[in-house]
C-alpha cells in the first residue's frame, strides 16, 4: 500500500489523503454513503491504534462476535427491564417514581460516562477497558439480581451502566481497528449496528418471558453467562490497541454535564410525587441550572473540553442530536407506559405483555436495513421523515387508547412505532458524522450515542408528570395517558421539522468551515 509522509514524519496511507480531499470537495447528490465511508476511513487514520496487525478471517469473525456480545447485553438491558417493572414493584413494594429510576438510572449513568469510557480506552488500552466493562457489567447484573430493596436495585443499575458505557464505545473502536478494509469494515459495522437494534427490540420480549417463566431477577441473571463468554473470547482473541493521540480528560466538564442531566431527570421524576415547590425539587432544579451555566462557561474556555461547544455551530449536527434525543425519548416513554398498560390495565401476564411488543421488534428489524438503503440512495432526509411521521402516527393512535382497545389495533400501533424506531438510528449517526469534518467522525458518533441515552432517560422521566395518575392508579389508566401521547405527537413532529432543516448543500460542504480542535 502506498504511503505519504506528513510533516511530522508519520507515514499515512495515501488512501486516507485521497479520502480527506474528496470529503472536503462538493459531492454528488447521492453521495451520503461515500461521505460516511470517507469519514470512517479518515477517522481511522487520525485515531490509528498502536500495534495494529492483520488477522485471519476466522479470528476477525471471533473478535466481532466478542464485541457483538458486549453491545448486545448493553443494548438489551436498556429495555429488558421494562416488562419486569410491575413484578419488581410488587415484590419490592416500590413507588411509581422508584420504578422510573430503575429504568432511568441506567440510561442516565451511561450518558454521563460514555465519552469518558472512550477516552479511557484510547489512553489505557481498548482491550483492557473492554474487559473492565464486561466485568463491571457482570458484577452490576449480579447485584441487581440479589437486590432486596429498590435503592440497591437503582444503584446496581448504575453500576451496570458504567460497564455498558465501556462496552458500547470500545466495541466500535475495536471493530474499526480489526477491520482495516473499507468494505469489510462497513460490513462489520453493519452487523454491529444490527446487534444493537436487535438487543433494543428484543429486550421487552425476552424480559417478559424470563419474568413469567422464572422471576424478574432472571432478566439480570441472563447477562452473567453472556459476559463470561465474551470475557473468554476477548482474552484469547482480541488484540490490545490504543490511540497514538489519546483524548485528554476533562473531569470538571464531565461532572458538570452529569449534574445538569441528573437535575433535569430528577425534577421530572420527583416533582409529581414531592410537589413542584418542595425543597428537594427546587434545590435540585437550582443546582441543575447552576451546573448548566458552569458547564457552558468551563467548556468554552477549556483547551480540550469534554464536549466541544463549537460542534453545535453546525445546524446539521444540532439536527442530528435533537432527533436522537426526541426519538429515544419516544422509545423510552412508550416502553415504560405500555408495559404498565398491558399488565396493570389489561391484566396480561409478563410473557404475553412481552409478546405484544413483537410487532414493534419485527418492524424495527425490517426498518433498519431499509433505512441504510435509503441513505445510500437518497440521503438521510427520507428515512428521517418516514421515522418522524411513523412516530407521530403511532402516538396519535394511542391518544385513542381505551381499557378495551382491540389487540389488533394495539399491534398495528406497535408496528408503526417500530417502523419509526427502525428508520431513525442509522440516519442519525450518518447525519452527525457527515455534518462535521472527517477527523471528528468519532466524536460525532459518540455524541449521537450519548444523546440517545439522554433521550431515553428523559422519555421515562416524562411519564411521571404526564401520566402519573395512570402509574399510581389514581385515575383510569388509558385516559390518564392521553397527555403523554399528545406530547409524543409533538416530539414526532419535531423530528419531521428537524429532518427538513438539513440542506443538501450543507451535506456537500461537509465540515470544511469548522476549525480542527487542538491536538490532544
Amino acid at each position: 500500500m502506498s504511503t505519504r509522509r506528513s510533516p511530522n514524519g508519520i507515514e499515512r496511507p495515501a488512501s486516507a489523503s485521497r479520502c480527506r480531499r474528496s470529503c472536503s470537495t462538493p459531492s454528488r447528490p447521492d453521495s451520503d454513503e461515500r461521505l460516511v465511508g470517507c469519514a470512517i476511513l479518515t477517522a481511522h487514520f487520525y485515531a490509528a491504534p498502536v500495534g495494529e496487525a492483520e488477522h485471519s478471517p476466522r479470528r476477525k469473525a471471533v473478535i466481532l462476535a466478542a464485541c457483538c456480545l458486549g453491545v448486545l447485553i448493553a443494548a438489551m438491558d436498556g429495555t429488558i427491564v421494562n416488562v419486569a417493572i410491575p413484578s419488581i414493584r410488587d415484590d419490592l413494594g416500590a413507588s411509581a417514581a422508584s420504578m422510573q429510576w430503575v429504568v432511568a438510572a441506567y440510561a442516565l449513568t451511561m450518558a454521563a460516562v460514555l465519552l469518558l469510557s472512550g477516552a479511557a480506552g484510547d489512553r489505557y488500552g481498548r482491550k483492557r477497558i473492554f474487559l473492565t466493562g464486561l466485568t463491571t457489567f457482570a458484577l452490576g447484573s449480579l447485584m441487581c439480581s440479589l437486590a432486596g430493596s429498590v435503592g440497591v436495585l437503582v444503584g446496581s443499575r448504575a453500576i451496570q451502566a458504567v460497564g455498558a458505557s465501556m462496552l458500547n464505545t470500545i466495541a466500535m473502536a475495536i471493530v474499526v481497528q480489526v477491520f482495516p478494509g473499507r468494505v469489510e469494515r462497513a460490513r462489520a459495522i453493519g452487523i454491529w449496528g444490527s446487534v444493537i437494534g436487535l438487543g433494543l427490540a428484543l429486550g421487552p420480549v425476552l424480559g417478559g418471558t424470563l419474568t413469567d417463566l422464572v422471576s424478574w431477577r432472571a432478566v439480570f441473571w441472563i447477562n452473567i453467562p453472556i459476559c463470561l463468554a465474551a470475557i473468554v473470547l476477548t482474552i484469547v482473541f482480541v488484540p490490545e490497541s490504543m490511540s497514538r493521540r489519546p483524548t485528554a480528560f476533562d473531569p470538571a466538564g464531565q461532572l458538570l454535564g452529569a449534574a445538569t442531566i441528573f437535575g433535569v431527570v430528577f425534577v421530572l421524576i420527583e416533582a409529581p410525587g414531592r410537589g413542584a415547590t418542595s425543597g428537594a425539587v427546587v434545590g435540585v432544579a437550582t443546582m441543575a441550572l447552576g451546573a448548566a451555566i458552569a458547564f457552558l462557561t468551563v467548556e468554552a474556555r477549556h483547551r480540550t473540553p469534554f464536549i466541544d461547544l463549537r460542534l453545535f455551530r453546525r445546524p446539521l449536527f444540532c439536527s442530528a442530536i435533537g432527533i436522537a434525543v426526541c426519538s429515544f425519548a419516544l422509545y423510552g416513554g412508550f416502553l415504560f407506559v405500555m408495559s404498565h398498560y398491558l399488565q396493570d390495565e389489561r391484566g396480561l401476564s409478563a410473557i404475553r405483555a412481552g409478546l405484544c411488543f413483537l410487532p414493534m421488534a419485527a418492524a424495527a428489524a425490517l426498518g433498519s436495513p431499509v433505512a441504510g438503503h435509503l441513505i445510500g440512495r437518497w440521503g438521510t432526509r427520507t428515512p428521517l421523515l418516514v421515522s418522524g411521521f411513523a412516530f407521530t402516527g403511532a402516538a396519535a393512535s394511542l391518544m385513542l387508547l381505551e381499557p378495551d382497545t382491540p389487540m389488533w389495533s394495539l399491534a398495528l400501533s406497535f408496528a408503526v412505532f417500530g417502523i419509526g424506531f427502525g428508520m431513525v438510528n442509522a440516519p442519525v449517526t450518518a447525519l452527525a458524522v457527515t455534518a462535521l469534518p472527517a477527523d471528528r467522525s468519532g466524536t460525532a458518533a459518540a455524541l449521537a450515542t450519548t444523546s440517545r441515552q439522554v433521550g431515553l432517560a428523559i422519555g421515562v422521566a416524562l411519564c411521571g408528570p404526564l401520566a402519573g395518575d395512570a402509574l399510581t392508579h389514581t385515575a383510569e389508566f388509558a385516559t390518564a395517558t392521553h397527555p403523554l401521547w399528545a406530547v409524543f405527537v409533538l416530539l414526532g413532529l419535531t423530528i419531521v421539522v428537524l429532518a427538513l432543516l438539513p440542506s443538501r448543500a450543507g451535506l456537500e460542504r461537509g465540515g470544511a468551515e469548522l476549525p480542527v480542535a487542538t491536538t490532544r
